[in-house]
């Protein structure tokens, strides 16, 4: 989820999983994709960033136990 700012200034979060595009129109124009469409007031750059840094944050592959030990082998034997 990204938090996004409507042009009425209240703030909401969208699930970016869901996202299709953004466009500056000259707002940014959010399209879902189920077709929904939402206006906000953040760019198009800052959404961009905002979705890559949750996609980064979800989807990052966990550390395993292996690796784990095999880094800190002084802490777990």
């Amino acid at each position: 989820m990204i938090k996004v700012t409507r042009l009425n200034n209240i703030e909401m979060v969208v699930n970016a999983d869901n996202i299709q595009s953004v466009q500056a129109t000259p707002d940014t124009l959010i399209t879902f994709t189920n077709r929904d469409r939402l206006m906000v007031k953040e760019p198009v750059e800052e959404l961009s960033r905002r979705i890559m840094d949750y996609r980064r944050l979800v989807y990052q592959q966990p550390a395993s136990h292996r690796d784990i030990r095999d880094q800190f082998p002084d802490i777990l034997h």
